[in-house]
């Protein structure tokens, strides 16, 4: 079987339906836990790796020394042009890795809501998330890199996705939610939901409204970016 690498830093936030996608083209799928496991055999390999989500801040180098290494990894493994997922966190450490800042925002983004994708997002496998719902749930935000194409903006915030070429993909938001598993994320982060004054009742509720539609968009989505991998 082909292989699937997955660097993950909150327990609860996985490939959710991205996972049977990759099943069925035959990936296995390999776990590393950010700050426990040694990053480095996802890193270096020529298999596709992803890079999930967590509530630390890319600047927190402080406080989570791991991703001063994770950051190095990720520079050497850009400059092969190894295929490569970021998604919220992952794609904030893509930015950063690529020289971009990457910073507190001026709004708390967590919630259901359509993306303004680019002309370049219309011609990239984001085109399937035209006009649909994406679960958004972020507090930082970054510069578009200037390798970066600029796929997809929000009401918030104007850089929501980007990509360098075919094989380097970058979301700021979660394509990847398996919406009938949001209660996971509704207990794991209560103490920012309520520290924010977010309506949980609403999000869940959001994730029934909107979670099959973007169930489907996101694995075509997937799909597509998988095929576009000319050196996998």
């Amino acid at each position: 079987m082909k292989t699937i690498n997955v660097v993950q830093h909150l327990g609860f936030e996985d490939l959710g339906i991205f996972s049977d996608v990759l099943q069925a083209h035959d990936y296995s799928i390999h776990y590393f836990q950010a700050g426990v496991d040694d990053l480095t055999p996802a890193f270096i390999s020529k298999a596709p790796l992803f890079i999930l989500g967590g509530p630390i801040g890319v600047y927190e180098v402080d406080t989570y020394p791991f991703l001063n290494v994770e950051i190095a990894l990720l520079k050497q493994r850009l400059d092969q042009n190894y295929a490569t997922f970021g998604i919220c966190l992952g794609a904030q450490l893509i930015a950063d890795a690529l020289g971009a800042n990457v910073y507190a925002g001026h709004h708390k983004e967590i919630g259901w809501s359509t993306l303004q994708i680019s002309d370049l997002g219309l011609a990239s496998p984001l085109r399937f998330l035209d006009g649909k719902h994406v679960l958004h749930w972020h507090g930082d935000t970054f510069d578009l890199p200037t390798q970066g194409a600029h796929l997809a903006s929000s009401d918030y915030y104007q850089n929501q996705a980007f990509c360098i070429g075919r094989h380097i993909l970058a979301v700021q938001f979660h394509p990847e939610v398996n919406y009938k598993e949001i209660e996971k994320w509704l207990i794991g982060h209560t103490c920012e939901l309520n520290k924010a004054n977010i309506d949980i009742h609403k999000l869940r509720q959001d994730a029934l409204l909107y979670g099959e539609e973007l169930t489907q968009a996101g694995q075509l989505m997937l799909k597509d970016w998988l095929n576009n991998l000319s050196s996998i």
